[in-house]
């Protein structure tokens, strides 16, 4: 749902949208509410991805339908499991190509795949 200080208007093929006053919030909220309606456009068109490079000796990365199995050091390999509407690919042993329609779930996975094993 749109807030109700935020008014959407379609001409032809584009949306508009503007504050219904002039008060600060409601000039934010109408660019947020912009930048959220245009990131679901670009996700359904094109989508989101994010690479991520495994650098240390013996790392490796394999997508393997709906998981993702990371060899990071550890005594174990560690199995993370994609969520709905996510899809990993590894190009190679040590890249992982993370994608999808959601932008926040894009990067909130990338960011749970990197902290198995943060940068130091």
């Amino acid at each position: 749902t749109i807030h109700h200080v935020v008014e959407v208007t379609q001409e032809e093929n584009v949306l508009r949208f503007a504050p219904r006053d002039g008060a600060k919030q409601s000039r934010a909220l109408a660019g947020t509410t912009r930048a959220l309606v245009n990131n679901m456009v670009t996700g359904v068109s094109t989508g989101f991805e994010r690479k991520l490079a495994l650098t240390g000796v013996g790392y490796r990365a394999q997508a393997q339908g709906k998981k993702l199995n990371l060899t990071l050091g550890f005594s174990h390999p560690v199995e993370y499991e994609l969520p709905e509407g996510i899809t990993a690919e590894t190009p190679s042993n040590t890249e992982v190509v993370i994608r999808g329609i959601d932008k926040q779930q894009v990067g909130q996975v990338a960011a749970e795949v990197r902290a198995f094993r943060p940068d130091r």
